[in-house]
């Protein structure tokens, strides 16, 4: 099974990371956010990964093109400028395609656009920047039991603020830090696809999260799995320091690996 990643998006909320580089290239720990995310697919089973390329698509490409070398050792003759392998390789056994989708092509353009590399089979989708213990592979495992085109993961998201509970009197009853079920259920970003689920993408100008998934829920081809575990995405500065804290810490909830 492939792995969509919508990987394109300017990331404009975080602009003081994005500015030099795609948002999913956003460093965690030293390593960019895409590779947290192919490394949890990988956990369950998912090794073949289509990458929706966009802006600034070649830092990702540079990237890809160099990560053996910089994950092996090397002996360099800086006199010759002959570089030898030395065989000791800390790389996955990943094969990854890269696709360039267009600067401005919104998440259903770019998947429709990648789609003819997914031989036509049941695939993942998700975008470059959420990080979660979810257990890919009990998702897919639902999605193959329910029938449908469409799975997408139901998360309740952390709340930014204190709830205050006031009675008539205008005294509060109780306080609740940061609820999660404080908006209900969300999109938390990992599908799985059947490839028909393409079918309701129209063009570049189509947004995923818009005409496609309310059309899916429409023809009751979309189902939810819901996710009670850890869920984060990484859209601005905060966020992004709230992941290096917990990966600093030794327990990131999302390295499973």
């Amino acid at each position: 099974m492939k792995a969509v990643i919508l990987a394109g998006g300017l990331g404009t909320r975080i602009a003081e990371e994005s500015d030099s580089k795609p948002k999913p290239m956003v460093d965690v720990g030293g390593r960019p956010l895409l590779w947290h995310i192919m490394k949890m697919y990988a956990q369950h089973g998912v090794n073949e990964f289509v990458i929706c390329l966009g802006y600034k698509g070649y830092v990702i490409k540079e990237f890809f093109f160099n990560y053996h070398r910089h994950m092996s050792d090397m002996r360099i003759d800086l006199q010759t400028g002959d570089v030898q392998m030395l065989g000791t390789s800390h790389t996955e056994d990943w094969k990854v395609t890269l696709v360039d989708t267009g600067a401005e092509t919104m998440t259903g353009g770019r998947l429709k656009r990648a789609a003819r590399y997914l031989d036509d089979e049941t695939f993942c989708l998700t975008y470059g920047d959420g990080l979660a213990d979810l257990d890919i592979g009990a998702e897919i495992r639902f999605h193959r039991a329910h029938g449908k085109l469409a799975t997408v993961l139901a998360v309740q998201p952390p709340g930014r603020f204190g709830v205050l509970n006031i009675d008539a009197a205008a005294r509060v009853t109780s306080f609740e830090e940061k609820p999660s079920d404080e908006i209900g259920w969300i999109n938390g970003g990992f599908f799985v696809l059947e490839p028909g689920a393409v079918d309701y993408v129209e063009d570049d100008a189509t947004s995923w999260e818009r005409a496609p998934l309310v059309n899916l829920a429409r023809d009751g081809q979309l189902a939810a799995y819901h996710h009670h575990g850890f869920w984060r995405p990484c859209d601005t500065l905060r966020d992004k320091r709230e992941l290096e804290a917990l990966w600093s810490s030794g327990s990131a909830p999302w390295q499973t690996w």
